[in-house]
């Protein structure tokens, strides 16, 4: 083949892609934790991400018009990932705070709720407050906006940090801390799930640090976290988002 034939290829191939829209080739990463289920989990059977925000932000990237390919990370590295440029997205059970606001941006919120408190089965008091357990040890998972309350509340003789909130589940469930906080969702479909049989949820606990979910992306992309809350909106009046909190029962 000459040079002359090779070169007109490639300008024909680069008219061709020039025609597609720029949003049509774009495939962004997203990070999510395999332990945050329903939210974000990882499922064995097929060793992908699922739950509610991989579907979501899945449904965003369509209506967007981006592509997404999930990264697996763990809770506390999601932050400094997207600041880092290795993921673009942050879709997972993050709470948007004042101090992440200052770090990442965030979409519209998603869906709001507090922490949830867990014990062992045996362990049959009735817990409403944090103060019925003042003077014990508990657990909570790093980079949560749980950590720093227990902390100040100066109520608790230790609080101790876990990866994971299976790690904190399984140290209730052993009698190595009397009981954990986490997202009450998490903790409720684990125990659904027959996870821990051993523990409970305090049911009549009343959540003191309540928030609500965002989708994150990297500080001053304003261009991407438009079209992620454009898309968002579509889909929450759509009935969209409903129907994927409905899937994973969070209705």
């Amino acid at each position: 083949m000459s040079i002359k034939r090779i070169v007109t290829g490639i300008a024909a191939a680069a008219l061709l892609l020039g025609a597609l829209p720029a949003s049509a080739q774009q495939t962004l990463k997203v990070g999510s934790t395999p332990t945050g289920v329903p939210f974000t989990f990882l499922d064995t059977k097929t060793n992908t991400i699922q739950g509610i925000m991989v579907d979501l932000i899945t449904a965003v990237g369509k209506e967007a018009g981006f592509g997404v390919t999930i990264e697996p990370m763990q809770f506390s590295t999601l932050i400094a990932g997207v600041q880092a440029n290795k993921i673009d997205i942050i879709a997972a059970a993050m709470y948007i705070t004042p101090a992440r606001k200052e770090a990442v941006d965030f979409s519209a919120p998603v869906y709001t709720y507090g922490e949830g408190l867990m014990v062992a089965r045996t362990d049959a008091k009735d817990y409403t407050k944090l103060e019925d357990l003042k003077g014990e040890t508990v657990g909570a998972q790093v980079g949560t906006a749980y950590v720093e309350p227990l902390k100040k509340s100066g109520l608790f003789a230790d609080v101790k940090i876990y990866d994971t909130i299976p790690d904190i589940m399984r140290d209730v469930n052993a009698g190595r801390i009397k009981a954990g906080f986490a997202d009450l969702p998490i903790v409720a479909y684990n125990l659904q799930l027959g996870n821990f049989p051993e523990v409970r949820l305090a049911k009549n606990y009343k959540s003191t640090i309540v928030g609500s979910v965002g989708i994150g992306v990297r500080k001053g992309d304003a261009e991407l976290l438009k079209k992620i809350d454009a898309a968002l909106a579509k889909l929450q009046a759509d009935g969209t988002v409903k129907k994927i909190l409905a899937k994973w029962g969070q209705e």
